[in-house]
């Protein structure tokens, strides 16, 4: 079964791991000596949709290299999204995997035939955009990015 979502699906390999933390000075304490430095910002994200409604959210991001796979650490600052609701649940670590691709609304369009629902979303104009997508018997999420 898991074979035919992934033919369905024709995932690319996935690019990034992200984990999200409480306190990004403790995960970058704990994640540097194995990915080595990271590079960090502060992010606001204006009227992402979550779960049907428009919602603002500030997150701090730091980003790392492992290989060609690059590692994104995620403190949520403020507002509402799925790191918030992570956190606020009590997790902290691995969140998400993200998969970049040529064609975001076709790729959400297959997963939700393999029943992936979006979660979380935003359009950032015509060639970029972002979904986060989650299944009831999982609490991984997958991202599809579009960005040229």
């Amino acid at each position: 079964m898991e074979s035919a979502i992934r033919q369905l699906m024709d995932l690319p390999p996935a690019d990034q791991v992200g984990f999200v933390v409480p306190d990004m000075e403790a995960a970058l304490k704990l994640y540097e000596p194995m990915f080595g430095e990271f590079v960090q910002m502060e992010t606001p994200l204006q009227g992402a949709v979550l779960r049907g409604q428009s919602e603002d959210c500030e997150l701090r991001l730091a980003f790392a290299k492992s290989g060609n796979l690059e590692i994104e650490l995620i403190q949520p600052l403020s507002g509402k999204s799925p790191h918030q609701e992570f956190v606020d649940a009590g997790g902290n670590g691995m969140h998400h995997l993200r998969f970049r691709v040529a064609d975001h609304d076709a790729m959400v369009a297959k997963a939700q035939a393999c029943g992936w629902e979006q979660t979380w979303c935003a359009r950032m104009g015509e060639d970029i955009a972002f979904s986060y997508l989650s299944r009831p018997e999982d609490t991984l999420f997958i991202e599809f990015l579009m960005m040229p």
